[in-house]
């Protein structure tokens, strides 16, 4: 949720609507291999990390435990689709 707010801020401040696609013209990097930390709760799930475009480059956003909004929510990793003319990022989200 941070996250999405964040990201319209900045498409705000960019005079960017929130639902617009940025198409990033460079390659994601490989993804970091992160050691979790003990799990603080049984109800905790694990929101790996993902590499966060800023505007400018590439920037590696650690993962963390979250506790899931409601009972049975899914958490839906972030990703970045490959397309003729770049990447475009997906936000993670709780379904």
């Amino acid at each position: 949720m941070r996250n999405l707010v964040l990201t319209a801020l900045f498409g705000i401040a960019l005079g960017i609507p929130a639902n617009a696609e940025i198409v990033i013209k460079l390659r994601p990097p490989v993804s970091v291999r992160e050691h979790r930390s003990v799990r603080p709760s049984r109800e905790h799930v694990w929101v790996s990390g993902y590499h966060h475009w800023d505007g400018k480059a590439y920037a590696w956003q650690a993962g963390r435990w979250e506790k899931p909004p409601r009972a049975h929510a899914k958490w839906v990793a972030p990703r970045y689709t490959h397309r003729r003319d770049g990447y475009v990022y997906t936000e993670g989200h709780w379904r």
